[in-house]
């Protein structure tokens, strides 16, 4: 059975959930953890609001497991589990937009 390679946009996802992951296990005192949550109290320009990232990692956390999926993150094994069954199935190949 040949195994089918990850599309560029299932990779971009999986190593974006990835990174989060890892930032968000970090102590509070890191610069990318504090980074991660800094709000830049800037003026936005008229029209449709850019996506942040954040907003890209919200959704593909939801793509990955529904249910209360920033909270396992917390716990390593679980998180490399999700995102491995994840990769391995191609569940975030689907489009969001």
């Amino acid at each position: 059975m040949v195994k089918k390679k990850p599309s560029i946009t299932e990779t971009k996802r999986l190593n974006r959930l990835h990174w989060f992951g890892h930032v968000l296990r970090m102590e509070e005192n890191r610069i990318p953890r504090k980074v991660l949550y800094m709000n830049l109290e800037t003026t936005r320009l008229r029209g449709r609001p850019r996506n942040r990232w954040q907003d890209k990692v919200r959704e593909d956390g939801r793509l990955v497991c529904e249910k209360r999926w920033k909270k396992r993150v917390y716990n390593r094994e679980e998180w490399k589990k999700i995102l491995r069954t994840a990769s391995n199935l191609h569940i975030i190949h689907m489009s969001m937009e």
